[in-house]
């Protein structure tokens, strides 16, 4: 079978069409889907409060476990706004 620019053009149009549609694990919610001033928790045990959400979300990293040793983890970040989190 031979691939003409034709055929490769219908199946990429077919592949972007067809794509997954992800959720986020049961009980959490993506970051995205919250609002400015949700207090969350994710996965990893860090305690953080959204600021803004757009692409990535900006938050302040209010408690992490591994803080005791590294003040670093703590603080306004930015991380991907599909992060999964339970909402406080």
């Amino acid at each position: 079978m031979r691939l003409t620019p034709k055929k490769i053009k219908k199946l990429v149009a077919k592949a972007l069409k067809d794509k997954p549609i992800w959720k986020a694990a049961k009980g959490y919610k993506y970051l995205e889907d919250c609002e400015n001033g949700t207090v969350f928790i994710t996965q990893g045990r860090i305690k953080g409060i959204l600021i803004e959400c757009n692409v990535n979300a900006k938050v302040i990293i209010l408690d992490a476990p591994l803080a005791e040793s590294d003040k670093t983890l703590l603080g306004t970040k930015i991380i991907a706004s599909t992060t999964e989190i339970k909402q406080l």
